[in-house]
């Protein structure tokens, strides 16, 4: 196969934009009344002299956020240790590295630093995972990666993939387990199989409230043994302190940006609501800004300040809009926002225990469905399910309501049954 070093370093977020305008007044985030100690599967592993891998040929899924306290790297880590015997490591979106911008990868090469294959595994079919694991020669795959709680942040299916590759080419699988940084509440509408994509793979709520060790346990007990024939040998190297309603800021857990435009636990947080502006052509989710995912608006010519004027109105808990006025660097999906004046707001989170990511999303949709240049994103690729804001909700339902003018108790209220069913399906695979 064709190689290539790969630079150490993660790619930075794209230049920054400035941001005009007067909103409403207001108040400064909650602060955290606590700062808990939290030991990551990772640092347990380090800790038992790597007990759990001594002695195995080991691949590695991971990406830059695979680091301890120290911010010292799990494959870096493996490699000094003496006592595991590290193969190979495969990449999901954005890179083993992490220098690649959403829906991109680093490509197969060679680690520069430790000189082990690194495998391009986004998007990567059974087949080939399978075939991976075969040609470096694992005994053991090791996933270790930061996910930030959302169905439509790829990288838990590419664990599960990956695990049901395991499972079919009988490898063990061990899930050195981190934090969930926007905590353990479900919340939002449950995919449904016909919408099932890359960004959904199986049928999970949108805000899965679960850390990638409990979705593994939880993927393994209920999916692998229909599409495997078996479950995988699962292992789970627990986090230690860590409880279901910490948040990210809570704890003492580095944060290392798990994608370009996922900089801060600020981001996370709002994620869940304000990514389903990837579903919508004529609005930016901030990409290519220093506030991606928190800056969200259209071409000035198109929204305006009574967007946030309308939504501040709302009262909607833990939150508050400012007028924002921003030239992306990065659009994405949607070229004819690039380093063009776009108008909309600022979400600024204002109260964390009470902010809902994915009503306050609702709501700016609704609000922002008012304005005549709306439109949803439509991809041509698929004509049968073309727009992408049904795979990032698990359904048409959310759109065909939204369109037909529902408002937002109206939309929330439609996922209340499926959600308390899944919440009865996870509890037995909770660690925490």
């Amino acid at each position: 196969m064709q190689r290539r070093n790969f630079l150490v370093g993660a790619g930075a977020l794209g230049a920054s934009a400035g941001a005009l305008g007067v909103g409403a007044a207001l108040t400064p985030a909650s602060a955290s009344p606590r700062f808990r100690r939290v030991r990551t599967g990772l640092d347990e592993l380090v800790s038992s002299g790597f007990a759990e891998l001594a002695g195995q040929r080991v691949g590695v899924v991971s990406n830059p956020t695979g680091v301890d306290a120290a911010y010292r790297h799990l494959v870096d880590l493996m490699h000094g240790s003496g006592r595991v015997r590290l193969v190979a490591a495969f990449g999901p979106e954005h890179g083993f590295r992490g220098s690649a911008q959403a829906g991109g990868s680093e490509g197969t090469g060679v680690d520069a630093r430790t000189g082990i294959p690194v495998y391009d595994a986004y998007g990567a079919s059974l087949a080939r995972w399978e075939s991976m694991f075969t040609e470096a020669g694992v005994d053991t795959v090791v996933f270790d990666i930061q996910d930030v709680g959302v169905r439509f942040y790829t990288y838990i299916w590419t664990m599960y993939t990956s695990m049901l590759a395991a499972a079919r080419v009988g490898r063990r699988y061990v899930v050195l387990d981190r934090p969930n940084p926007i905590g353990g509440r479900a919340y939002g509408p449950l995919m449904t199989t016909p919408y099932t994509s890359g960004v959904g793979l199986k049928e999970i709520i949108q805000q899965h409230g679960m850390t990638v060790g409990e979705l593994a346990r939880f993927f393994n007990a209920t999916f692998l043994p229909a599409e495997a024939g078996r479950p995988v040998d699962l292992h789970v190297v627990r986090c230690r302190q860590w409880k279901r309603d910490d948040l990210a800021a809570d704890t003492d857990v580095p944060w290392v940006m798990p994608s370009p435009n996922m900089p801060t636990p600020d981001t996370a947080l709002v994620y869940p609501g304000t990514g389903l502006f990837e579903g919508v052509a004529s609005i930016t989710e901030g990409r290519g800004t220093c506030r991606p995912f928190e800056l969200i608006g259209g071409l000035a010519t198109d929204f305006d300040h009574h967007w946030g004027d309308r939504l501040n109105a709302r009262n909607l808990p833990g939150v508050e809009f400012r007028e924002a006025y921003f030239s992306p660097t990065s659009a994405g999906q949607k070229p004819a926002l690039l380093n063009k004046l776009c108008a909309g707001v600022e979400v600024k989170v204002v109260d964390r225990a009470v902010y809902d990511p994915i009503r306050t999303g609702v709501a700016m949709l609704v609000e922002a469905r008012k304005y005549p240049a709306f439109a949803w994103r439509s991809d041509s690729w698929d004509a049968v399910r073309p727009y992408w804001i049904d795979k990032l909700t698990g359904s048409p339902r959310l759109r065909t309501q939204i369109d037909a003018g529902a408002d937002v108790d109206d939309v929330v209220g439609a996922w209340a049954d499926e959600l308390a069913t899944f919440n009865r399906q996870r509890r037995p695979y909770l660690l925490y």
